[in-house]
Order: C-alpha cells, then structure tokens, then sequence
C-alpha cells in the first residue's frame, strides 16, 4: 500500500553529522522503504529515494520534471519555519539540467559534440602533461594536501582551458562553486551568484568578439538547424559545464585516494596490476561517488516508486551514493572493493540527463591515480575521522586530504 506526505510527523533533518557520515542514515532509509520525506538543512521538505531500482526509475521518469520554472512555486509551498529562501541568479540555472524536453533535447545537441569519447581521449596527452608538472612540484615536499596539490587543479585547468577561461581566475571560481553548491548562507550565494554570473557575462561578449580555438568560442558562434544559444543560455551553460566540469572530478580523485589509503589491500591489488585501475575507477564511482544527490526533481502527478507513492507537486531528489550502496543490486554493497564488476552504477545519473562529462571525468580519475601511484608512495597523515567533509548535499567531498609522499624512483 502506498505512502503519503503524511509518512512521518517529524521529518528527519539534515545536519552536520548527516554530512560527515550519510552512509548509516541512508542505509537506515533504505530498510525503511523506497523513499521518505526529509528536511534539508535550510528547512525544505523534500523526498529522498535511497534504493537503487527506484532511484534508476526516479532519474529517468518524465514525469518528474526538471523544469526550472516549475520549481519557484514549490519552494515556497515547501519551505518550512522562517528561514530566508536561498537566492540563485537566474542566469546561472537556464542550462540543460535544470529543463525537460524538447528544451533540454536542444541544448545538449548543441554542446555534446564537444564531449564525445573520441574528442575526449585526443586530451590525454595534455592531461598527462597537467598532471605531470603539478606531481614535479610536490616531488620534495614531502607532507601535501592533496586536494591543492592534485585533485583541484587538475580538473579545474582541463576544463578551464576547454573553455577559455583565463587561470588567473580559478581561484575565485573555487570559491564561487564552493558557495553555491553549498547552498547554506543565502546572502553568500547571492554575492557568489553575482559575481559568477558577471564573470561570465564579460567572457561570453569577450569571445564572441574575439573567438578562441576553445569549445565555449564554438558553442558561442554554433548553431545547429539555425538554432544558436541566447545570451542567457550562453551564461547558464559556461556555469554548469565550468562547476560540473571541475567539481565533480575533484571529488573523484581525492575521495577515491583516500579510499585506496584506508583499504591498503585494496592498494597493494592495484599496485601490483594497474590493468585493475579502470574499475578501479568505477568501484571509486559507485563506492563514495562525487555526487551525493541528483539535482532536484518534481512530480507533476502522483508517482510511485517501490512501496512509496509521492503526491503530485513535491520535489524529489534521488541519492545516487544511496543507491550505489544497494545491497539489493550490489552484493555487500558497503565493502570497497576494486575487483567488482560496478558497471551500472549511478554516480553519472540516469537516462536524458546521464552526466554528459562522465568520459572526461573517468580519463582524468584514471590519470591522476595512476600517475600518482607509479611516482610515489602514498601515506594518509591524518586520522580519518578527523577528515572534514564539505557540507553540501549535493556534493560529496573531502576539504583537505593531508598526505605524505616519498618518490618511488625515477620514471
């Protein structure tokens, strides 16, 4: 028999000790049922899919919409107690996944030629050189982070240089995505929304006056049928491939290290047969993938999902990491293990709006792993548990990753 809005009196909320450690809270929903509703921490009531058939339907059911504009009614219909609605600039969330189709159809054609596997893989070489010259200049150091040293800057000068952004500014696109995946403080999302959204404005007149050999100046200038992205679309499209294209892969190689480190015979597997780091890779994906929860959804009818049915206008989110933790589809789910045959896992998403970066995010992960194994070895140099988690539920990442490293010998 179905659920409704009225599942529980009072709605779990998510906290501090949520982010630092979702992994029991969601294995606790997961028995429950299919999916429950919970309070974000700014006070929004949402349901939260935890298992992974139901989460793989939610991804890919039209029925839940994706459409920004259907979202501004239903924030305020669901936000509860007296706190200030998170403010978002407008010109920073008209991209393809916050639309449904035929929209959505329309802006991914225009801009997934540019992320096909084969143009992807013509980067290798510079991927390698990237991650070569930022390992050369910890080779002395001895004691690192490597979120600094490795896992930031890699993927934000890939996709920097993808879109031809100057690198002189990377630091305050850090600080800028930090903030608005964050989603915490409402006035520091405004400014950071502003101040992005300024940005990029300028870069989209810069180039389309002065067009580079990069693949925001041929988005800019494409069209496709006579179709061509507005100014508007321009901008929503540079803030979602700039944030998507860093921010997740980020999190891939530093949580996915920090995983190999806590399970070293996990390791020691993969040290002695790198044909293992593919999967790998995957089992990085499915294991602590980089995404926690997909991006918000809402029901435009009533739907069902497993033992749950969720009334029509409610938002949904489906936890990707959840799912990929099913024990139902992942024999001992929450072991880590690098031999497994992960393939099918969600960390990309589901159906129209599979991450449309997912081979570029694989290449980098596999390069920054490997080539850090092969040059050095590598020692965690904190406990952790005293690791710090970014607060956002949305994003699954580790602050800092404080490490040792003493060269393996030459290359």
């Amino acid at each position: 028999m179905g659920e409704n809005a009225n599942h529980a009196t009072a709605l779990a909320e998510l906290g501090d000790a949520y982010f630092q450690d979702p992994h029991a809270f969601h294995a606790e929903l997961r028995e429950e049922s299919a999916a429950r509703p919970i309070l974000l921490p700014r006070g929004l009531k949402v349901w939260l899919v935890t298992r992974y058939d139901e989460a793989r339907l939610a991804l890919a059911d039209p029925r839940l919409s994706k459409d920004f504009a259907g979202f501004l009614p239903l924030f305020e219909r669901h936000q509860t107690g007296t706190r200030e609605a998170t403010r978002f600039d407008n010109s920073l969330v008209q991209h393809m996944l916050n639309s449904d189709p035929p929209t959505h159809t329309r802006l991914r054609k225009l801009v997934m030629k540019a992320f096909t596997p084969r143009r992807v893989e013509q980067l290798r070489p510079r991927i390698q050189q990237i991650t070569d010259d930022l390992l050369d200049a910890v080779a002395d150091r001895g004691e690192t982070d490597l979120v600094e040293a490795l896992a930031f800057p890699l993927p934000i000068t890939v996709i920097c240089e993808m879109l031809g952004i100057p690198l002189d500014d990377r630091d305050d696109f850090r600080e800028w995505s930090n903030t608005l995946v964050a989603g915490n403080d409402p006035d520091a999302v405004e400014a950071a929304g502003t101040a992005m959204a300024g940005f990029l404005s300028t870069l989209v007149d810069t180039l389309r006056a002065h067009p580079g050999d990069d693949i925001f100046s041929a988005l800019i200038h494409a069209t496709d049928e006579n179709d061509r992205l507005d100014q508007t679309e321009l901008i929503s499209m540079a803030f979602l491939l700039l944030v998507a294209g860093h921010e997740t892969t980020v999190n891939l190689i530093a949580t996915g290290v920090l995983n190999l480190l806590r399970h070293p015979e996990q390791l020691d597997k993969l040290r002695a047969d790198r044909t293992l780091l593919p999967g790998a890779v995957e089992e990085f994906l499915r294991y602590e993938g980089p995404v926690n929860q997909a991006t918000f959804r809402f029901t435009t009818e009533e739907v069902t999902l497993g033992d749950v049915t969720i009334p029509e206008g409610e938002f949904v989110l489906a936890s990707l990491m959840s799912a990929n933790r099913d024990e139902r589809r992942f024999a001992d789910g929450e072991s880590f293990d690098i031999t497994r045959a992960a393939g099918g896992h969600l960390a990309f998403g589901h159906g129209i709006h599979y991450c449309l970066g997912a081979p570029l995010a694989r290449l980098e992960g596999e390069i920054a792993v490997g080539t850090l194994l092969d040059r050095y070895d590598i020692a965690l140099t904190a406990e952790p548990e005293t690791l710090r988690w970014r607060s956002s539920t949305l994003m699954r990442g580790l602050y800092t990753l404080p490490v040792s490293l003493s060269a393996r010998g030459a290359r």
